[in-house]
């Protein structure tokens, strides 16, 4: 992996605004998974603030509408819509990606669960890998010839750090003989969305899309309501010094803008991005960079696959 290490002029501090400050994006469409909380509201708000179209894919439609009307209000754009997305319903997917027309500059998957108790679709899936990996896996590879329509699309897959927790288990995905561990799940889904960036950066290169991965930072969200504070004070003193510094929700929206529209990072592809910057591989005893596995192009290969043949089931 080449570093483009210190190649962007922003940090861990930059917010979502400063990264689209002066850009234009009248005329861009962007899709944005779980736009009606946490940092995906954010990131939602700053690309329509610089003019882009916007569609907020939420399982709740009621909060999505509520949230683009605050966008609105907020941005003076008026184009910002909202279309029902249950990324662990196989069905809803397919009825969005039916709804869609015409072309999409930038798909921003960010919607997730972390670390909850063991749940299963329909299909017996796990449910953080189901709603993490192979919900937006399916999203995105059914909005291909939107992309491809864009010309020079991006997709940007929210990851974290903690898929230093777990590789993907190929052996055992769904914990189906394995003890189940909330966050071994999750950190297996984690990786899986640096996988899925290092793949389909391979695949759709010839397409002119750039597939990016990012850790967002520690941010007080509500995707935290399945884990208890004594889980977080540990894992701040289990990171050292107090574990990494909380970032406020449009601080950590500001990676996720980044990969999504500044001209800064034109042309990178298959890359895991943190603090606004390329990561370095991860050292032993740290919380940061990457893990080699989560950027191994065998297993991303054998992740796809996998992936395909789960959907066809």
């Amino acid at each position: 992996m080449t570093s483009t290490a210190g190649s962007t002029p922003f940090g861990a501090s930059t917010t979502a605004a400063e990264v689209v400050a002066g850009l234009d994006l009248t005329g861009r469409r962007i899709v944005v998974t779980g736009g009606s909380s946490g940092i995906g509201v954010e990131t939602a708000r700053s690309l329509a603030s610089a003019g882009a179209d916007v569609t907020l894919a939420v399982r709740n439609p009621a909060a999505g509408e509520q949230t683009a009307a605050d966008i609105t209000a907020t941005t003076g754009n008026d184009r910002v819509s909202v279309a029902t997305l249950d990324l662990a319903d196989q069905a809803s997917v397919r009825a969005f990606l039916a709804a869609w027309d015409g072309p999409l500059h930038v798909l921003v998957n960010n919607a997730g669960v972390m670390a909850s108790p063991l749940m299963r679709t329909p299909e017996g899936w796990e449910m953080q890998f189901a709603t993490n990996h192979l919900g937006h896996f399916a999203l995105a590879t059914g909005l291909l010839p939107a992309l491809r329509a864009a010309g020079g699309a991006r997709v940007v897959a929210l990851s974290s750090a903690a898929h230093l927790r777990s590789p993907v288990v190929f052996d055992d995905i769904h914990f189906e003989r394995r003890d189940y561990d909330p966050w071994l799940s999750y950190g297996q889904s984690k990786t899986a969305n640096v996988l899925f960036a290092v793949e389909a950066s391979k695949r759709w290169a010839d397409d002119g899309i750039a597939v990016n991965a990012l850790m967002p930072g520690a941010i007080p969200t509500n995707l935290q309501r399945y884990v208890t504070d004594e889980e977080i004070a540990a894992m701040r003193k289990a990171a050292g010094g107090g574990g990494p510094s909380w970032k406020t929700i449009e601080q950590g929206a500001a990676t996720s803008v980044l990969l999504a529209a500044s001209p800064v990072v034109e042309g990178i592809s298959g890359r895991y991005f943190e603090d606004c910057q390329e990561a370095g591989l991860n050292q032993p005893g740290t919380r940061t960079g990457v893990a080699a596995y989560a950027l191994d192009p065998e297993a991303a290969a054998r992740l796809w696959n996998v992936s395909e043949e789960t959907l066809a089931r």
